[in-house]
């Protein structure tokens, strides 16, 4: 797209099916590498990654080339086949419907980005639902509670 400029940063979360702890630490890293080529396939600039066992924190650039909603779709599908060839559980790997995004402006990339490198520390004291509902809460987006992941408390 000539004469097409932008500088639109997104900060994506979504979760394991049923929230179940399945994303073993030991494989964190190649599942990183894994979706990082989804997003550069895909024209788009990844950021941060950091996958935890029940949810995923993904920071990227994003392009006028694809929708949001399209990417977060190939990386869902695609990091879930991967997973489920690998064998690193039982059965078919899946992650829940639906995810979160929020936007932040360039000057924010910092402190983002290191939000998202330092989840497991963060999850020492915090709980995946008290940090999404955070989200919604600061991001001021109107959301109904039935409608949200299914949370294992």
């Amino acid at each position: 797209m000539p004469n097409t400029y932008t500088q639109i940063y997104i900060h994506i979360v979504f979760a394991v099916e049923g929230r179940a702890r399945l994303i073993p630490k030991a494989h964190k890293e190649e599942l990183h590498k894994f979706i990082s080529g989804i997003i550069s396939k895909r024209g788009q600039k990844l950021l941060a990654i950091h996958c935890m066992p029940d949810h995923t924190h993904i920071l990227v650039g994003l392009k006028p080339t694809i929708a949001l909603s399209d990417l977060v779709r190939d990386i869902k599908a695609g990091s879930s086949s991967f997973i489920s060839a690998k064998n690193w559980v039982k059965g078919k790997f899946q992650w829940q419907t639906g995810f979160g995004a929020f936007s932040y402006a360039h000057s924010q990339l910092g402190v983002v980005i290191n939000y998202i490198n330092n989840q497991e520390e963060r999850h020492k004291r915090t709980s995946f639902k008290e940090e999404y509902v955070s989200f919604l809460n600061k991001f001021n987006v109107d959301y109904n509670e039935k409608y949200l992941f299914e949370w294992i408390e």
